[in-house]
């Protein structure tokens, strides 16, 4: 039988349970057999990380350590520079050609599907699957599977504005915060 996965990509910077809880929902939505988180060595659009990858994968560890049916794929890793999910899908095509993919965005990322990278290409070998928070509850696609989930109010974002003034930020693992603590991430 063809196995379902999830693809979870992102910066992951910094990790934190609303990647989890989001990953948890697909799961159970699709029954797919399991998630993999992608982290981006170089997202292509957006600056730098405020993390190096490594520190990123390693919260990524640490935060997935304790889940089942989690993965972590270094696949951009590997390809290093700026990763486009287009090169990562063909990859992982060749690498598991069974399988069967789903690649998981944001509602909000939707809208800017046609204006990804051989966007019509990228449909021939993965289906997407956008996970709509409230407000983003209009977006349709007749090309992407829709999976609805409760609000987080967590964002990386956040949390590493929350660590640059010295506060306790909400959505960590307290294995990443303190990796976090010990590594002297995010402190200006």
């Amino acid at each position: 039988m063809m196995e379902k996965i999830g693809l979870f990509g992102g910066t992951f910077d910094p990790p934190h349970i609303g990647h989890v809880k989001l990953a948890e929902t697909v799961l159970r939505a699709l029954e797919l057999d399991e998630v993999w988180f992608i982290p981006t060595y170089q997202p292509p659009h957006k600056q730098n990380a405020a993390a190096d990858p490594n520190s990123r994968l390693e919260m990524l560890r640490l935060i997935l350590k304790d889940q089942e049916n989690f993965n972590i794929s270094t696949i951009e890793y590997e390809l290093k520079g700026k990763s486009y999910t287009y090169h990562t899908m063909v990859k992982l095509k060749e690498q598991y050609p069974s399988a069967q993919f789903y690649f998981i965005i944001g509602g909000d990322m939707v809208d800017y599907l046609p204006n990804w990278y051989r966007i019509q290409d990228l449909k021939k070998v993965v289906k997407f699957v956008g996970v709509t928070r409230k407000e983003y509850e209009d977006v349709r696609d007749e090309n992407v599977l829709m999976v609805e989930m409760e609000d987080m109010p967590i964002s990386s974002t956040e949390i590493r504005h929350q660590l640059k003034k010295g506060n306790q930020p909400e959505g960590l693992s307290e294995d990443v915060l303190q990796y976090i603590r010990e590594n002297h991430l995010y402190e200006n």
